[in-house]
């Protein structure tokens, strides 16, 4: 989209985007949001575990052996359950995601405003702000850290025309197979689903 419309891009979140869709949000010049609206954490997760959690706890039990070796019976089964590069694999992550939203928040949402760019990463990237992965993040706090929040229910044309887009795709995802759709603003769509055999 930034080779056709560069930072010309706004968000619309009438309900949730969490995760990869929050670093696609703060990529954005603008978010839409409404007052149910809510953002997620975007710390990375291997094998549904937050790989900052899995940083800590190792860490944990590191200091934990230190102080007393006789712990080390105790941790080594929960740490015998690491690969050899899953550790490494946690950090890596980590540090794309959070080189990926610097990024783009530099670039265009907090352009001239480091400082502000890096509260908002810092927040959404904690673990030990966010607690885990699900937390819903509201429109309110997103304004609180400074983003350039755009509040749905200021206009209420504009509210009525996203929440009719948005009930119009949830019931299709409710009644279908379709698991992603993506539509431009010519009707031509891409509509991608589950395998007639996984349908229930």
């Amino acid at each position: 989209m930034k080779s056709i419309f560069g930072n010309d891009i706004r968000a619309i979140v009438p309900q949730l985007s969490m995760s990869a869709g929050t670093m696609i949000a703060l990529s954005c010049k603008e978010i839409m949001m409404g007052k149910h609206s809510s953002l997620g954490p975007i710390d990375p997760q291997m094998g549904n575990m937050a790989c900052q959690a899995v940083l800590a706890e190792f860490k944990r039990a590191q200091d934990e052996i230190i102080k007393n070796p006789a712990n080390a019976s105790i941790w080594q089964f929960i740490i015998s359950k690491y690969h050899p590069t899953f550790l490494g694999s946690c950090q890596h992550a980590i540090d794309m995601s959070e080189d990926l939203v610097k990024k783009w928040l530099f670039d265009n949402m907090t352009s001239g405003d480091n400082t502000k760019a890096i509260a908002i990463l810092e927040h959404f990237s904690s673990h030990d702000d966010t607690k885990t992965h699900s937390r819903h993040i509201t429109a309110q706090k997103c304004k609180d850290l400074g983003m350039k929040i755009i509040d749905i229910e200021a206009d209420d044309k504009l509210q009525d025309l996203v929440l009719t887009v948005h009930h119009a795709f949830m019931h299709t995802f409710s009644n279908t197979g379709a698991v992603k759709i993506i539509e431009n603003h010519k009707g031509i769509a891409y509509i991608e689903q589950i395998p007639v055999a996984n349908q229930q």
